[in-house]
C-alpha cells in the first residue's frame, strides 16, 4: 500500500492527485495492476490536517519503536527507542510530594554524589516498572529506560545511595507522610497495621556476634522463624507497615525473622509519636491482642480496634459473646451487635459481627469435615486399645480434626457433639474489641473490614514490586531494600487512587509512549511518541504536565561539521 500521485494535462497547465492505492496481482493478464483504495483529491486543495489525523491513527497499530522510526524525516537516523511514560508520570508523583526537595535537603553537607536523589528515583521507578537486581537496574537505566537526569547509571551509585537512604529514612518518612497529606487531604483517623515476612531462597542463616565474654554484640538478623509464606525452613525478615483507609502505606519498618508479632505495634507507635499525628485509631487483627498492647495503644489519647479470638481464653471475650442481645444491619452482607464489658479498670466495648453468607460456608465445611471424620472412625471400636489410641492421634494432627474429636472413658472414638454445638454458634462471626466511646459499631465494623488494604499492601510488595527474592545479604542493605519498595507503594498506590485505575493497567498504557532518539546533519534529537487520549487522561487525573514533544537537541561536534564541510 503506498501514497500514488498522477498528474494530469488541463489547460490552466498540470493538475496532481493523490490517492491511496495498492498493487494487485491480475492471474489472467499474467501481471500486477493498480487497484485505487481512497481518492484524496486535488494535491493543491488537500486537506493536511485530515492526512496528519490519518497518519496518527495508523502508527496506532505500530509498536512504539516502529512509529517513531517511521516519523523520522528525511536526512534523519533512527537509533533507539525507550519505554519513558511511567517513570514520567512517576517522577511527576515524585516531585509533587517533594521527595526530590526533600532528599536534596538531606543531602546537603554530605560527601555524596550530587546523583544520590536521581539514582534512588531510579531504582523506585525499576520496582515499579520492571523489578530487577541493582545490578540489572543500572543497566536498565543505561540501556533500556529513560530517567529525567540520569543518562547511565552503574551498581556502586546504587549500593551507595542505598547506605545513604538507610541513614536518612526516619526524617524522610516523616516529610513524605506530611506532603501525602496536604496533597491527598488524608485524615489518619484509621491506621492499619500488619506484618509479613519475606525469606531468602538458598541462603543460610545468620549467627549473633558475641564478644570473648559472651555478650551479644549484635543480634542476627537474617534467621528462622514463624514465616507467613509457609517456609520455615528459609532464613527470613519480619516487616511492618503501617496504612491508612485509602491504602496509603505511610511507613514500614525491618526486625528480625525470629521477632513477636506482639511487641512491633509498640515499636510502631513510639516512631509515629514524634509526628503528632491527631486523633489515631489503631486497627490490627487478632495477632497483636494482648493486654500489653491494648494499655500502651491508650497512651498519649490513642485508641484501638483489635480483632479477639473467638476460641481464646479471655474471660471479657467470652462474656461478650454469651451476651444476648439483637443484631442490626449495617451493610448487605453484615449485621452487628455491641457488648461493653466493664472489669472495674478498663471499660471495652465488644462488637460481634456476623455475615450470614459466611455462616452458611461455615456449616457447609463443618458437615464436610465431620463426614470425614466419620468415615475415618468407622469400625474403630473393633480395634485393640493401642491401635484406637494410635488411630486417635494420627487423626488429631490432621487440621480441624482435634475439635470435634473425643475418646470415651473406654478409650473408643466419636464426634464431641457439644464440641459441634459450641461452634455453630460460632458460625460467620468475627468479634472486635475497642476502647474508642465515640466510634459507631458500624464503624468499628466497617473498619476493621478496611484491613483489606494492608492484605491487597503485601500483595502488591511481594508481586508488582517483586520484594522477594531479596540478593541482600547484609542487614542495612536488606532495609534499605524494603525502603525502595515502600516508596514504590507509595507512588502506585497514589496513582491508582487518583485515576480509578489498577496499576497493571496504568503502566501498560504508560509504557506505551516512548522517547526516540533520531540523529541527523543538524545534531541528535530525542521526540516522543504522540500521546493516545487514555495516556492524557491518565497525566491529568495525576496532575502531572505532558512531556514535550520534544526533550532533547544536541549540535553535531565541531570535528563532525569541519568533517562535512
Amino acid at each position: 500500500m503506498y501514497l500514488r500521485r498522477t498528474v494530469r494535462r488541463t489547460k490552466d497547465g498540470e493538475v496532481a492527485y493523490l490517492q491511496l492505492a495498492h498493487n494487485e496481482w491480475d492471474p489472467v493478464a499474467k501481471q500486477s495492476k493498480v487497484r485505487v483504495i481512497y481518492n484524496f483529491g486535488r494535491e493543491d486543495q488537500l486537506d493536511r490536517d485530515a492526512i496528519r489525523r490519518l497518519v496518527s491513527s495508523l502508527q496506532r497499530a505500530l509498536e512504539p519503536d516502529e512509529a517513531l522510526a517511521s516519523a523520522a524525516g528525511p536526512g534523519l537516523r533512527f537509533i533507539e527507542s525507550r519505554p519513558m511514560g511511567g517513570a514520567w508520570a512517576l517522577d511527576g508523583l515524585w516531585r509533587e510530594l517533594a521527595v526530590d526537595r526533600t532528599l536534596a535537603g538531606l543531602l546537603r553537607g554530605r560527601r555524596l554524589d550530587g546523583r544520590a536523589e536521581r539514582v534512588i528515583f531510579a531504582m523506585v521507578a525499576n520496582r515499579a516498572l520492571e523489578p530487577l537486581s541493582k545490578l540489572a537496574c543500572s543497566k536498565w537505566v543505561s540501556e533500556r529506560a529513560w530517567i529525567a537526569g540520569l543518562p547511565e547509571l552503574d551498581e556502586d551509585s546504587c549500593y551507595r545511595s542505598m547506605d545513604w537512604l538507610l541513614e536518612v529514612q526516619n526524617e524522610l518518612a516523616e516529610a513524605v507522610y506530611f506532603a501525602t497529606a496536604d496533597l491527598l487531604n488524608l485524615e489518619v483517623d484509621l491506621l492499619f497495621f500488619d506484618t509479613t515476612s519475606t525469606y531468602f531462597e538458598r541462603d543460610e542463616p545468620e549467627q549473633d556476634i558475641v564478644d570473648e565474654q559472651g555478650n551479644v554484640v549484635r543480634s542476627a538478623f537474617r534467621v528462622r522463624g514463624h514465616s507467613k509464606d509457609h517456609r520455615d525452613d528459609l532464613p527470613q525478615v519480619v516487616i511492618a507497615m503501617a496504612v491508612t483507609r485509602t491504602g496509603i502505606p505511610i511507613r514500614v519498618w525491618c526486625w528480625p525473622g525470629n521477632t513477636s508479632d506482639q511487641e512491633l505495634i509498640r515499636q510502631a507507635k513510639d516512631d509515629l509519636r514524634a509526628w503528632k499525628l491527631s486523633r489515631v485509631v489503631w486497627v490490627a487483627d487478632r495477632g497483636f491482642q494482648s493486654a500489653e498492647n491494648r494499655r500502651y495503644l491508650q497512651r498519649a489519647g490513642g485508641h484501638y480496634i483489635l480483632g479477639e479470638k473467638l476460641r481464646g481464653n479471655d474471660k471479657e471475650a467470652r462474656a461478650a459473646l454469651a451476651r444476648q442481645g439483637r443484631y442490626h444491619t449495617v451493610a448487605g452482607n453484615l449485621r452487628v451487635k455491641e457488648v461493653i464489658i466493664d472489669d472495674g479498670t478498663m471499660r471495652d466495648r465488644f462488637v460481634i459481627c456476623h455475615n450470614p453468607e459466611e455462616a452458611k460456608r461455615d456449616e457447609a465445611v463443618r458437615e464436610q469435615l465431620l463426614a470425614q471424620i466419620q468415615d475415618q472412625i468407622a469400625g474403630s471400636d473393633s480395634l485393640a486399645p493401642t491401635e484406637r489410641h494410635q488411630l486417635y492421634g494420627q487423626l488429631c494432627a490432621k487440621r480441624g480434626y482435634k475439635r470435634f474429636l473425643r475418646q470415651t472413658k473406654t478409650g473408643k472414638l466419636r464426634i464431641d457433639r457439644g464440641a459441634v454445638t459450641a461452634e455453630q454458634h460460632l458460625d460467620g462471626k468475627f468479634l472486635l474489641r475497642t476502647s474508642d466511646p465515640t466510634l459507631t459499631a458500624e464503624d468499628v465494623a466497617l473498619g476493621y473490614k478496611q484491613l483489606l488494604e494492608i492484605e491487597r499492601a503485601w500483595r502488591d510488595m511481594k508481586t508488582t514490586l517483586d520484594l522477594r527474592p531479596v540478593h541482600h545479604r547484609k542487614e542495612d542493605r536488606i532495609r534499605a531494600h524494603v525502603l525502595l519498595c515502600w516508596l514504590a507503594l507509595l507512588l502506585i498506590r497514589i496513582a491508582e487512587n487518583q485515576t480509578s485505575q489498577t496499576w497493571r493497567n496504568l503502566r501498560d498504557e504508560l509504557e506505551r509512549m516512548h522517547l526516540g532518539t533520531f540523529t541527523g546533519p543538524a545534531g541528535t534529537s530525542r521526540q516522543r511518541t504522540e500521546l493516545t487520549a487514555s495516556q492524557k487522561d491518565i497525566l491529568r487525573a495525576l496532575n502531572v504536565a505532558q512531556p514535550p514533544l520534544f526533550l532533547d537537541l544536541q549540535a553535531p561536534e565541531p570535528a563532525a561539521i569541519r568533517q562535512r564541510s
